[in-house]
């Protein structure tokens, strides 16, 4: 068995209290949890968590929802810090598995631009089991996000495709953000398809469009995925230049508040987590859907690294973006 049970989990993580939520999370994010080792001088390394879908449970916490990342940790150094920062992070920590497989790493040797590379060959990621989560889960659950590399890598693959369409015959709502990677390439293209028409919610942005369907022109793709499913609300994010709402009755575009950009990474992480803080809150304007979105991605960009942002610095924010016509 490569889940570590109950007692051996308290083990490798004695001195740090164990969460037990007295309610199940109404949120999860599926995928991976990971490592960056950023090369920040000719012979020195910095190591951060990260990881898209272990950020936007991080930033929906951070938001104020119940919520969850599920996933599978390493035991080792790497996956104790993961399991730190999950806890610092105020999410249900009976959606984490650690076993004793290797650690996922995104080696990220350039930084401008960015050039990395992934260390994994069976990594803890890839022995996620979902028939080991807490009884009950689905019941609690009313959002699924799933989305980036765990969506390519077998066998997790396979197993997390599955359980986004178990959960959307089950009636939940699925969040998808492809977050495009080298790895994608023309065999991830039936299950971009298939994720993008299952889907409530779909985040991407130029870069994403440009490499997922390989073409210079971003609008070929967001054709696409607006053909596979025209009911979705699409956010699309173009950095400086704000975002795009594309939602069944129309479409709205949104500059950001003007903030200190200190780290644009996970950004784009927040700003999904923002858009469902507000779904899950009841806002029924397309335009505080947008607000939301764009404030949370503004504040992620205060802080250095992929930090969740803070709710009040989010709701700060909000009369900053200015809510423009469609261009």
């Amino acid at each position: 068995m490569d889940a570590v049970a109950p007692a051996a989990g308290r083990r490798l993580n004695r001195g740090m209290p164990l969460l037990r939520h007295p309610d199940l999370p109404r949120f999860v994010a599926f995928g991976e949890a990971l490592t960056d080792l950023i090369r920040v001088a000719p012979d020195q390394w910095l190591s951060r968590c990260g990881g898209a879908p272990w950020n936007v449970a991080r930033a929906m916490s951070s938001l104020g929802e119940l919520a969850a990342f599920a996933g599978g940790l390493s035991a080792d150094v790497f996956g104790q810090a993961q399991w730190r920062e999950s806890a610092d992070a105020n999410l249900d920590l009976r959606f984490l598995q650690q076993n004793a497989h290797g650690p996922l790493l995104a080696v990220v040797h350039e930084t401008q631009p960015p050039q990395y590379f992934f260390i994994g060959e069976n990594s803890a990621d890839l022995h996620f089991r979902p028939e080991a989560l807490p009884a009950g889960w689905m019941g609690a659950l009313r959002w699924a996000f799933f989305g980036s590399i765990s969506l390519v890598r077998p066998p997790l693959a396979e197993r997390l495709l599955a359980l986004a369409e178990r959960l959307k015959a089950q009636g939940k709502l699925i969040a998808y953000d492809p977050n495009y990677r080298l790895l994608m390439d023309a065999g991830y293209d039936e299950t971009l398809e298939r994720m993008c028409r299952l889907a409530d919610v779909i985040k991407v942005s130029d870069e994403d469009l440009c490499g997922l369907f390989r073409v210079p022109d971003p609008r070929v793709g967001l054709a696409q995925i607006s053909a596979w499913n025209p009911r979705a609300l699409l956010l699309l994010t173009q950095g400086d230049r704000g975002a795009r709402l594309f939602h069944p009755q129309g479409e709205l575009h949104g500059r950001p508040p003007p903030v200190v950009v200190v780290d644009s990474v996970g950004a784009g992480d927040a700003a999904v987590a923002g858009l469902l803080h507000a779904l899950m809150q009841g806002e029924r304007a397309p335009e505080q859907w947008l607000r939301w979105a764009l404030a949370a991605g503004s504040a992620a960009c205060e802080q250095p690294g992929a930090q969740a942002p803070r709710a009040d610095r989010v709701r700060a924010l909000l009369d900053g973006v200015q809510i423009l016509p469609a261009p």
